[in-house]
């Protein structure tokens, strides 16, 4: 069996850079048609805005992860949106603002910098299913090679299943309701095979001990379990779920214990990164206990400490706290903190590959 089926990590996802010029903007060039499009203004407090190709893209459909407003209430219409996504990139359009001059800040303000995160599922193009007894209907678009799906569904208020389509069980379920004021509810294997705990994306808050979210139920290799936690499942409300499966060489997600030094724990990937995201889950200790994303763009060389938080608004951070280290198979931490290395405390991560460390012909790729 080859060390891994993805060779190239851009044809599914990527981190891209922009620098704000004012009015309408294209994206282009990357190696893939995005479905999944987040985005965050660096040196602006402005909101996460995520929007994907299964509900569309418009004003109407951006969602933040450092919020619990609902579907389209981030007054994206304001301050501008994606607009839609092409073979190798998405469009962005200016808002309606006249008062502040922020017509265009979620998108290309002057002189802004800005980063976009960006995984491929299947174009838009979704299969859909009906409600079934406690089965809530939706449809599902899923990349089976790259372990992704995107999952927009009704609720029924009582336990019940829901298809992925991605053909093995994935290990990460993100959710956000999306017609009632709800938090964003993160299942993952790093914090219990079964699904027993959750996080929330948009607070610093510990994992809690939750039945309700996904009914102590693990996803299988077709569908996951939701119960009746007003973040998963209530009757009649509308949701949104994005599912990820490992890929050797290409994702991997799981967790690490902290041991308070510089000289912080190796985390083995398979893969140099192109992007971690890392969260404490035993404890919540004000602002230094957030999420963090890191990337190969924003700052690529060690130690990478160019963070951005996706539960808060703040523009990135590149204080000494969130060093870390992308090596060729995995990634180290380098700081002693609460936000992602507090001795013995634990962690849970998603990273996504730059390279393979051994490429599906058996070949060391790290001599790049």
């Amino acid at each position: 069996m080859a060390y891994t089926t993805i060779d190239d990590p851009t044809k599914y996802f990527d981190t891209t850079l922009w620098t704000g010029s004012g009015g309408a903007k294209t994206i282009t060039g990357l190696n893939h048609k995005p479905d999944l499009i987040w985005t965050k203004p660096r040196n602006k407090t402005y909101n996460q805005m995520w929007s994907d190709s299964s509900r569309g893209f418009n004003a109407n459909s951006e969602i933040g992860s450092n919020s619990t407003a609902v579907e389209g209430g981030l007054y994206a219409d304001t301050y501008g949106y994606k607009s839609g996504h092409t073979a190798d990139g998405w469009t962005m359009v200016d808002g309606t603002d006249t008062n502040d001059n922020q017509e265009d800040g979620n998108t290309n303000e002057p002189n802004v910098n800005y980063v976009g995160w960006t995984w491929s599922a299947n174009g838009g193009s979704r299969t859909t299913f009906s409600e079934s007894g406690n089965n809530p209907a939706g449809g599902y678009q899923a990349n089976t090679t790259a372990g992704f799906s995107i999952v927009n569904y009704t609720g029924t208020g009582a336990q019940g299943t829901i298809a992925h389509g991605i053909g093995v069980a994935p290990t990460v379920v993100i959710i956000k309701g999306l017609s009632d004021s709800h938090s964003w509810i993160v299942g993952h294997t790093g914090l219990s095979s079964s699904f027993t705990h959750d996080l929330v994306l948009n607070t610093n808050g510990a994992a809690t001990d939750d039945d309700n979210a996904f009914g102590d139920t693990a996803p299988t290799s077709s569908v996951f379990t939701v119960k009746d936690a007003g973040g998963t499942n209530n009757d009649g409300q509308n949701y949104i779920a994005y599912c990820f499966a490992p890929i050797q060489g290409y994702s991997k997600f799981g967790s690490y214990t902290g041991n308070g030094n510089a000289d912080g724990p190796f985390v083995y990937t398979g893969f140099k990164p192109a992007w971690v995201m890392t969260k404490n889950t035993d404890n919540s200790f004000g602002s230094n206990n957030m999420w963090i994303v890191y990337d190969n763009k924003r700052l690529g060389i060690n130690p990478i400490r160019h963070g951005i938080f996706p539960d808060q608004s703040v523009a990135e951070s590149a204080d000494d706290f969130i060093y870390t280290d992308f090596l060729s198979n995995g990634f180290k931490l380098r700081a002693n903190e609460y936000a992602n290395n507090y001795d013995g405390d634990e962690y849970i991560y998603m990273a996504f590959a730059e390279h393979p460390f051994v490429s599906s012909k058996g070949v060391p790729t790290t001599a790049r």
